[in-house]
């Protein structure tokens, strides 16, 4: 039975100016081709399996493509051949824009009132824990949808800030490109549920993610015994989310830990077995492994914040997840444009810092893996709340990367604001100098969120100068003889300074203590 992996259908969006890869599955022997635009590429299926390369092609609408084994044929229409990005990660990523600020006005709007919308379109990756009937039932009835109220307002509001951003600008670089969004990402999942076992397993720093898994009681159980626990944790889970809404609309500030006084145990994630979607390696092979090869532009991604309870392994962890991901999708030089975690912390909670390894492995990875872009939104947080609604300037600086750094749009100081540079010892202090601030710095309120410590460790509010373009020059009475410095070093703070295009200064330390 000849099938096109569910990624293609009618209204999808193929990448221009690259190989095309179309693949899916057949019945063994046959010979599978493909026409799309005048070109024909074919190749023998092997193992029930069938990818077919195509060369490149230019920007194009309403292009049909045809694929036979001899005997069927799979015809998908209106087709547009643009830009293709794939935005993965978690629930801020999933966050859908009828939640969004201003998205229910574009939605209202839709094209009528924005017609680069027109220019705009999405694939949502279904979403199934395990592989089997339920996720083939979910794939046949998935497919690209056009930007309209009803289907637009379930797409992640970050990838649609980014794609109307960037579709706009390409029009106005007078580039008639539609812009496609491939949507893979499951909010609460750690990195590790997005890579293979053979990869977690390659580092000490990762491998216990699966050992952890397979160490596990839940998963020493029969199949059935593991389906049976896991749906009795989603009914218990169902009413004690409803429980706790009731409690939150009453106190929206109250203690976690006050809550299941009231009302009992969360048992969030529910038991870690092979029906949980957030085990090691499952979604990589229900989600991202289903959509793999499809030919891209490059990778949108946001996550971090279910990994922060080992903030010290989350750059080994990251750099090998985009690492596997560019592995599988044939390209080793694939842009990847990450979302650095902004400010964030309950009311309730102890300022752990374990946020601040996280944008700092994050930092690393931008600074360290080649094709590499970070959007900085520290100033994009919001108190007691991990879902901030305020996603436009999320995906607007997501496409100030990719303007700058892959499609050289821009020059790359309009796409960051201050980065730490490096410092210089001089009159009992410290000075800070930083890249991208060569028109200077711009301040709202007092300039606050610098610390700086001697040999000891001990850190102490800083006075901040500004001495130069690029340069802060930071002392403190309690410091003598400074030795390291940081800047908004906390898992929640107050963001007051900013490059003078608007966009913030990112956070960083000089020193790591032992």
């Amino acid at each position: 039975m000849l099938q096109a992996a569910a990624v293609f259908s009618d209204n999808m969006v193929l990448q221009r100016d690259k190989k095309l890869r179309v693949f899916g599955r057949g019945d063994e022997g046959s010979r599978i081709t493909v026409a799309l635009c005048g070109k024909t590429g074919d190749t023998v299926c092997r193992d029930g399996k069938w990818v077919v390369y195509l060369p490149p092609l230019p920007a194009a609408e309403g292009a049909a493509m045809e694929i036979s084994d001899g005997t069927d044929t799979v015809r998908f229409e209106n087709i547009a051949i643009g830009e293709v990005w794939l935005a993965g990660g978690q629930s801020n990523m999933e966050l859908e824009l009828q939640n969004a600020d201003g998205g229910k006005e574009l939605l209202r709007g839709g094209v009528k009132e924005n017609k680069i919308l027109e220019k705009v379109r999405f694939y949502y990756t279904p979403k199934a824990a395990c592989e089997g009937e339920e996720l083939l039932a979910l794939e046949a009835e998935s497919g690209w949808e056009l930007f309209n109220e009803g289907d637009a307002a379930k797409w992640s509001a970050v990838a649609t800030f980014f794609a109307k951003d960037l579709a706009q600008r390409l029009a106005d670089e007078g580039m008639d490109v539609t812009v496609g969004i491939i949507g893979c990402n499951w909010g609460g999942t750690s990195a590790s549920a997005w890579m293979s076992v053979e990869a977690l397993l390659e580092q000490e720093a990762t491998r216990s993610y699966v050992e952890d898994y397979e160490s596990s009681p839940d998963v020493r159980k029969t199949r059935e015994e593991q389906r049976r626990d896991y749906e009795e944790y989603l009914a218990y889970q169902e009413e004690w989310d409803k429980k706790a809404a009731k409690v939150y609309e009453k106190d929206p500030m109250i203690a976690f830990d006050k809550v299941q006084e009231l009302i009992g145990p969360c048992r969030y994630p529910g038991p870690v077995n092979c029906f949980n979607y957030t085990r090691p390696a499952g979604l990589y092979q229900t989600m991202l492994r289903r959509i793999a090869p499809y030919s891209l532009r490059g990778f949108l991604y946001y996550q971090g914040e279910s990994d922060d309870h080992r903030p010290q392994d989350y750059y080994a962890l990251f750099t090998r997840m985009i690492r596997q991901w560019r592995e599988d999708f044939e390209d080793e030089d694939l842009p990847f444009m990450l979302v650095q975690l902004p400010m964030h912390r309950y009311q309730h909670d102890p300022d752990t810092k374990s946020w601040c390894l996280i944008r700092e492995a994050q930092m690393k990875a931008c600074r360290t893996l080649r094709n590499t872009g970070i959007a900085v939104i520290i100033d994009c947080g919001q108190f007691h709340e991990i879902h901030p609604a305020n996603k436009k300037p999320v995906g607007e600086r997501l496409a100030l990367q990719a303007l700058a750094q892959v499609y050289r749009l821009i020059p790359r100081e309009k796409a960051f604001g201050p980065v730490y540079r490096d410092f210089l010892y001089r009159d009992g202090g410290m000075e800070i100098s930083f890249f991208y601030a060569q028109d200077g710095f711009e301040v709202k309120g007092e300039l606050t969120g610098f610390e700086i410590a001697g040999e000891d460790g001990c850190f102490y509010p800083a006075r901040a100068l500004i001495t130069g373009d690029n340069r802060i020059f930071l002392s403190s009475e309690e410091v003598e003889r400074p030795f390291a410095a940081r800047y908004l070093w906390t898992n929640y703070g107050e963001v007051t300074l900013f490059g003078a295009g608007g966009l913030p200064a990112a956070p960083f330390r000089t020193h790591v203590f032992s």
